[in-house]
Formats: structure tokens, sequence, C-alpha cells
């Protein structure tokens, strides 16, 4: 018994020595110069932590059939569903690493005969039949001696956390996509009724037009200009129509729905969020799902780094049986009680160099993983600056775009009723006033649709708010 229980003693000792080995590093966040973070963005609307990505999405998008969509879309949408999947499966995978570093446990139940055969038998010994019952359990367990299996449910956790940053990052994708559709849609509208409103200018040019030839004041020239100027219009209207279309459908997809029409607002009813905060760059960080992603798939290649070295040493486990063997049913709860216990400590010889390979290819993946986190936190800070700069820009056109609008009516106007009072006055210059005119309405109503567009990207560049 003596022996029996020092050989247990040794054999957790050697246990309690190797579970304290480690080989595995502790996982750092990614190195982000200071200087960088401070210069993420060119243009600063606050130097605070107070941030447009801290605001609800509506709260920026206030149309109500805007919302409708976006709600819709959320919860209908395709690409979603999958990233929720994903996730799910993640999580699966993470509960399934918890698990590893748990002793197995195996029920044993077995009937076996022997029976040699005759020619097995020797002239002095007689090999006898044997019959045997057991009934049992069994345990295996795999002392996480240098960190592996540790390291695995880290890698585990960061995938899981990474599939839940990358359908955030969908679902702000799937806002920002809907309300770019969505005021298209509406701009579209604008310019279609600019349009026809231009064509019935026209027609109404062209009667001006006929009774001016009769009375001499112009040429059949003119009147052919004229109607040229219609159909110019008119060609646009075909395009414009398409173009509706084509959005709604678009639009559709997104929501998981049939083609069909869209209701909506108009583009003169939006009422813009002015209230643009980028927040401190060093914000990025926690608000942008596909920074996090990045930073996340980091951490995973980290982990299984760690993994991988732990697998160049020896891996220890410790095994024990206990149950009932006996020869006869008869005598099975008499005296048939064994049991088995013992240790094994197993390095592998000949897989050594291709274990270590394995960790400078683990290595490798882990600077891919530091290199591309580096990348998407810059692409990040130029989205932000890029998107504040085109409201700015847009912005500082409106004013500037109204006032050429209301001179171009003015040389309409002007141009037409010299055309009544005076034979000097050349066609061409109404014609060149009107379409000068038309042209400036539909890029004032391309302005808005930029300052509303500026908008959601911003919305989308700073991480997408709060859901």
């Amino acid at each position: 018994m003596k022996i029996r229980i020092s050989n247990l003693i040794i054999l957790v000792s050697v246990a309690g020595f190797f579970h304290s080995c480690k080989v595995t590093d502790t996982y750092q966040n990614p190195d982000v110069e200071q200087s960088r973070q401070d210069n993420l963005f060119r243009q600063k609307t606050s130097n605070d932590s107070i941030s447009t990505a801290n605001v609800t999405w509506n709260q920026i998008f206030t149309d109500d059939k805007l919302q409708n969509i976006i709600k819709k879309t959320i919860s209908n949408n395709l690409d979603l569903k999958v990233a929720i999947a994903k996730i799910q499966e993640a999580d699966a995978v993470f509960k399934q690493s918890q698990l590893q570093n748990l002793p197995s446990l195996d029920g044993i139940a077995s009937i076996k005969e022997t029976k040699n055969s005759a020619a097995a038998q020797g002239n002095t010994f007689v090999m006898p039949d044997l019959m045997n019952y057991q009934l049992g359990i069994s345990t295996g367990w795999e002392v996480d001696v240098w960190g592996r299996i540790k390291s695995l449910k880290r890698a585990a956790y960061a995938g899981f956390l990474q599939s839940d940053a990358a359908k955030r990052a969908v679902q702000t994708q799937l806002v920002a996509q809907a309300a770019t559709l969505y005021y298209q849609l509406i701009s579209l509208d604008k310019q279609l009724e600019i349009t026809r409103q231009t064509i019935t200018n026209r027609q109404e040019d062209i009667e001006t037009v006929q009774l001016l030839m009769d009375a001499a004041y112009l040429t059949g020239a003119d009147l052919e200009q004229s109607k040229a100027n219609l159909y110019s219009a008119q060609l646009s209207v075909p395009d414009l129509e398409l173009q509706i279309q084509q959005t709604e459908n678009a639009l559709s997809i997104l929501m998981n729905d049939n083609p069909q029409k869209v209701e909506r607002n108009s583009i003169d009813s939006q009422v813009f969020y002015t209230d643009l905060k980028t927040g401190i760059p060093a914000s990025l960080l926690k608000n942008r799902p596909d920074v996090q992603a990045a930073e996340l798939t980091f951490r995973q290649a980290f982990e299984n780094k760690n993994v991988a070295m732990a697998q160049v040493y020896p891996t220890f486990n410790i095994t024990a049986t206990l149950g009932l063997s006996t020869k006869t049913l008869s005598d099975f709860f008499t005296n048939s009680l064994f049991y088995t216990a013992g240790g094994t400590l197993t390095q592998n010889i000949f897989q050594q160099g291709n274990r270590k390979a394995q960790v400078r290819i683990t290595e490798a993946r882990k600077q891919q993983a530091y290199f591309t986190f580096q990348q998407t936190l810059l692409t990040a800070g130029s989205e932000v600056s890029n998107a504040l700069l085109s409201y700015q820009k847009a912005k500082e056109k409106e004013s500037t775009r109204q006032l050429q609008i209301q001179s171009l009516e003015k040389a309409v106007e002007f141009n037409k009723e010299l055309l009544t009072y005076s034979s000097n006055v050349n066609y061409v210059n109404v014609l060149t006033s009107e379409q000068s005119l038309l042209q400036a309405k539909l890029s004032g109503v391309n302005d808005r649709l930029q300052q509303l567009q500026a908008i959601t990207e911003f919305y989308r560049a700073l991480g997408g708010g709060q859901f």
C-alpha cells in the first residue's frame, strides 16, 4: 500500500509541476502610436469624447418613411441573417472550447469470450477458454501544462467577439445603404419633377415662338431650336424613370422584398442632422465594428501562435479506470472490483520540425493581422475626414447655388421679354439661359443629396451610432 501511495504522490507532484509551467505569451492590445491616434482625422469638430457615434440612428435619420425602411431592413435582410448565424456558430465553438479542459468520462460494459484453437495448445500447457464480464467507468485528463488549452479558449472567444463585431458592421452598413438609396430615390423624384416642369415651360415657349415667328420677330430656325430644346428635356424623363425604378428595386432587395414601389417623402421635407461631432480619434477603436473585428482577428492570431508554441512541448495525460470484472455472472458483485491509474508524458520526436514550422506560420499570420488592423484604422480615419469634408463643401455651395439659380431665372425672364420688344435679340440666348437654368436646378438637387449622403457616410464612418 505504501508503494501505491508514493506512486500517487509522485503522479500528483509531476502534474502540479507541469501545470505551473507556461510557454505562451500574455496578450496585449496591438500598439498604435499616440501621434497616429491623435491625427487620424484631418478635420476635427470636437476635442472631447462626445461623438455622433453615441447618437442613435433614428435621431440622425428622422424621415418616418426612411425609418420604416431601416427597421424592415434590419429585421429582414439576408446578409444580416447570415451574420447572426455566424455568431451562433462562433458561440457554439466557444462553448466547445470551454469543455476541452474537462476530464473525459466514459462508461464501459463488455462481455468477452476467448476460445483458443486446438493448434495453439501445447503438449504440456493447455490454454483455457475464458469468459469475462466487465462493467465500469474510465476517465482521462490532459493537464494543460503549457497553456495550450487556455489559448484555444481565448482564440475561440476572440472568434466569437469577432463575429459579433462583424454582425454590427453589417448592421451599420445596411442602415447607411438604406439611407443612401432612399436619398438617391427622393433626389431622382425631385429631378423628375424639375424636368417635367421644364417640359411644360418649354411647350409654352414653343407656342410663344410660333406667335413671334408669325409676327416676323423670329424665324423657322428659332422655332425648330425651341422644339429641339423641348425634346432634350423630354429625353431625360425615361432615363430618370428607369433610375427611379432601379433604385426602388435595390431598396426592395435590401429589405428582402420583391421589387415594388417604395413609399417615400420628398427631398424638400428632409431635416438635416447638423451636429456632426467626430469626438477624439481614439474613439474609433471602440466604436467602429470593423476596427474592433480587425483587432479581434489579431487577438485570435496571437492565441493561435500560443497554441502552436505549446504543441512543440510534451503532453501530460492522467488516466484511470474503475469497475467490476469477473469470469462468471454469479460472482459479479463478489471480489470483482478493479482499478487502474496512471500518467503519461508524450513527446513527439519526428514531428518537431513540422511543429516548429507551424509556430513560424502562426507568427507570420499574427503579423499579417497586425498590419491589417493598422490599415483598417487608417482607412477609418480617412473615411471620417472625407465624409465631414464632403458635408462641409456641399453646405458651402448651398447659398451660392441659390444665387446662381436666381440669376439664371432672371436671365431667362429678361431674354424672353426682350424677344417681345426687340428684334435684335438672338433666340440662342434664350435657349442657352434656359438650359443653364435647368442644369443649375438639377445641380442644386445634387448639392442637397451630397449633404444627405455625407451625413450618412459620417454616421457609418464613426461606427454606426447606437441601436
